[in-house]
């Protein structure tokens, strides 16, 4: 198979091609990214449970990037595919949200757009829902208004985009003030060869555009976003052997991370206030887990940094927490952990099936 240039209509085309016409389930993809990601909640596994199997069959995802507590918002689905992640927030958002799902391949998009109304059935409520054909790296030209998105998601995508910076500061434009970018994908432990990100079956896994951790997490900030945050990891095996053959050395891993729009803050001082979680966002009403290193007990005051202190107060969460002055003796909130270190703790754990 000849090698890619990797300029963007090449890469476009490639994707659409495999995702559109080759794979016909999740079943086919060469590596466990859909079934590394951590097993989704119960509340929704619930809701997965009554989407029509026409959408979850071909769900490519890696992980479960749809915050609970998301009740009126307005959500976007970057790389959207079959919609079921759509699908899901639908139901988070209820009737007074809104879904917004974008996808360059029409195959996928038709898919999403043909069981809407069985599901709207299934709901007891038409969804504000609606699935735009349209380029990750273009937001812009989709129609989607700067500063008019609360939360947007995404599911093992921008590891395919040829752009990912564009992505990147397209969503950050789309996010309103305090607005998050939740979102699954692929990455490495180390640089992606030239050769392996040449290489059009490695593309269409997702392997070839895998960033290395480290780069992700600079050009995120450097577009804007504050320190992202590491919600859950989950190591990636590679099960084709001529794949693997061509990334031996570099192992990779579906990470969940969660970039806030928010002013800067120094993220390693502490603010000298603490964060208090009113237990109300249904699915978390003992705990509300912010990211692997940031878990608020219901009530209990946790001391938080300052930029930890921006996202419970200016963030789109905001009304489950109040803030308060100085903290509970020995009740601390995390730092940071490094990003390869969560990498090396995934490997020790036993890989699994993680579908509902």
């Amino acid at each position: 198979m000849a090698s890619l240039d990797n300029t963007d209509s090449q890469v476009h085309q490639a994707v659409q091609t495999h995702y559109g016409k080759v794979l016909e389930t999740s079943s086919d993809l060469k590596t466990t990214a859909c079934t590394a990601g951590t097993k989704p909640s119960p509340m929704l596994c619930k809701i997965i449970r009554k989407i029509p199997s026409a959408v979850t069959s071909k769900f490519y995802g890696c992980g479960n990037p749809i915050p609970l507590g998301i009740q009126g918002k307005d959500i976007l689905d970057l790389g959207c595919g079959s919609g079921r992640d759509c699908y899901i927030a639908a139901a988070l958002v209820g009737p007074q949200g809104s879904v917004t799902g974008i996808d360059m391949t029409d195959e996928q998009l038709q898919v999403a757009r043909d069981s809407v109304g069985e599901y709207a059935a299934t709901l007891g409520y038409t969804p504000r829902m609606h699935f735009l054909s349209g380029y990750i790296e273009k937001l812009g030209e989709t129609g989607v208004p700067a500063a008019s998105i609360d939360v947007c998601i995404s599911n093992c995508v921008v590891n395919l985009s040829p752009d990912k910076r564009a992505v990147l500061s397209g969503v950050y434009t789309a996010l309103r003030p305090g607005g998050e970018f939740c979102f699954a994908d692929m990455y490495a432990d180390n640089r992606v060869s030239d050769e392996a990100r040449r290489n059009p079956s490695l593309i269409n896994e997702g392997l070839g555009g895998a960033l290395y951790v480290e780069d992700f997490e600079k050009m995120a900030c450097e577009v804007g976003f504050a320190r992202p945050r590491v919600l859950a990891v989950a190591h990636i095996d590679v099960l084709d052997p001529e794949l693997a053959r061509h990334v031996e050395g570099t192992r990779f891993f579906s990470i969940t991370y969660r970039l806030f729009k928010l002013p800067q803050q120094d993220a390693d001082a502490d603010s000298g206030f603490s964060a208090v979680y009113d237990g109300r966002v249904e699915g978390e009403e003992e705990e509300y887990v912010l990211d692997v290193d940031n878990r608020f007990r219901r009530g209990e005051a946790v001391a938080v940094d300052r930029e930890t202190l921006g996202v419970v107060s200016n963030g789109w969460m905001q009304k489950h927490f109040s803030v308060v002055a100085g903290a509970k003796e020995g009740c601390h909130g995390g730092g940071a952990t490094p990003t390869l270190q969560l990498l090396q703790q995934a490997l020790e754990k036993k890989s699994c099936t993680k579908k509902c």
